[in-house]
């Protein structure tokens, strides 16, 4: 039996989108990760500036997220992120969104599974942790609750 236990929040401050245009595969965009914070029973700490989630928006409108970026933990440790998933939803919805609206995350779909690696022996046990996230975006942020599957 699964069982998801809430691992962190992470509140990502995010840059303006660089829109790269359509290619072959969809729409490109890269928006750049300019800080954040994370706060958890485990980990917490802040996210350092640098990273960036490349999505395509692929023809059916669905976003294919892949983030990357650091966390430097209360206590000093680097662990470096890897955040893959999809965001979707109904035409209107994802409209509002890209518009800068504020919109309930329960109207949309925005789920990933972000994995760690950090040579910090006291968190090595994320580098073998299976976790998911829910996702909530909002104008220049971005809501994440990670859970760790038991």
């Amino acid at each position: 039996m699964l069982d998801l236990k809430p691992l962190f929040t992470a509140r990502i401050s995010l840059g303006p989108a660089q829109e790269l245009g359509e290619g072959p595969r969809g729409r490109r965009r890269i928006i750049p990760i300019t800080g954040g914070t994370l706060s958890g029973a485990r980990v917490s700490g802040r996210i350092l500036p640098g990273g960036a989630d490349w999505q395509l928006i692929r023809g059916d409108g669905v976003a294919e997220l892949e983030a990357r970026y650091t966390l430097e933990t209360a206590d000093g440790a680097l662990i470096y992120v890897r955040n893959h998933g999809y965001r979707h939803g109904p035409r209107e919805v994802l409209a509002r969104l890209a518009a800068g609206e504020e919109v309930a995350p329960a109207e949309y779909y925005m789920r990933t599974t972000p994995r760690f690696e950090t040579g910090d022996e006291r968190y090595a046990w994320l580098n073998r942790a299976v976790c998911v996230a829910s996702g909530a975006r909002h104008a220049a942020a971005l809501t994440l609750e990670v859970y760790e599957v038991q």
